[in-house]
């Protein structure tokens, strides 16, 4: 309880003094730094201070929390200071031990798109194809996209790769993922390229070969999206008791 009253007391003698902040109100904030910090960020209310005392409390509060390895509330602190600085050494350090969709995140907070790009671009080079498309697709950096696209479509990761070019709407790039998964007999993957590339010719041809292979609910699929309504017709009606 007497803690508690110091505690007011301070806080309350930082904001009658002025309405600026100096190194001395600092100096006092830092003392009740620790209960402030086992309060929680989302507990604390700084509205009696105005913007640049806050913003400045604010700092003293992420560094803290920095400091102690919290490192969700220091992005929260920095967020609402506007240090979009401190925001981009914790996504460096996020990304020194590897944690790349953390940093990935942590970049986007702070606007910081030239960093978002070179992660983007070590992730490709060290085949993290996942974090590789999430840093690009925040940049909105089509290029890149193609290049991760066609990499993955290369070492046939056709999740990827179906997934960067639906992304990008690049519809021919689909078909070609859609026809070299169908010559690896990776139908799934065929069929949900082509649905995506919108390719009824593919589609068909797609149902034709799952028709000839007995995959009877394949083929109503293929030619489902294909719109050839008289082609699944058929199939219901005579193959229906192996759908």
């Amino acid at each position: 309880m007497e803690d508690t009253k110091i505690v007011q007391k301070m806080v309350s003698n930082i904001v009658k003094e002025t309405n600026s902040i100096n190194s001395q109100e600092v100096t006092n904030f830092k003392r009740i730094l620790p209960n402030l910090v086992e309060k929680g960020l989302e507990n604390i209310n700084l509205s009696m201070f105005n913007d640049e005392t806050k913003k400045e409390l604010l700092q003293v509060l992420g560094d803290e929390y920095l400091r102690k390895g919290r490192l969700a509330d220091a992005i929260k602190a920095f967020i609402l200071a506007g240090e979009r600085q401190k925001l981009v050494t914790i996504g460096d350090d996020y990304q020194k031990v590897g944690l790349f969709s953390n940093a990935i995140d942590t970049y986007k907070l702070a606007d910081a798109n030239e960093k978002l790009y070179k992660v983007g671009v070590k992730c490709l080079e060290e085949g993290k194809v996942p974090d590789a498309i999430k840093a690009f697709r925040t940049i909105n950096n089509t290029d890149m996209l193609t290049r991760v696209g066609d990499s993955c479509l290369e070492k046939a990761k056709y999740d990827f790769a179906i997934e960067v070019f639906s992304a990008i709407n690049n519809k021919q790039k689909l078909a070609v993922v859609g026809d070299k998964a169908l010559k690896e007999h990776q139908i799934a993957y065929a069929a949900r390229a082509y649905e995506l590339a919108e390719n009824p010719e593919k589609l068909n041809a797609l149902g034709d070969t799952c028709l000839r292979e007995g995959l009877f609910s394949m083929s109503i699929r293929a030619y489902g999206f294909a719109g050839n309504t008289m082609m699944v017709q058929f199939i219901k009606e005579n193959f229906s008791k192996h759908l």
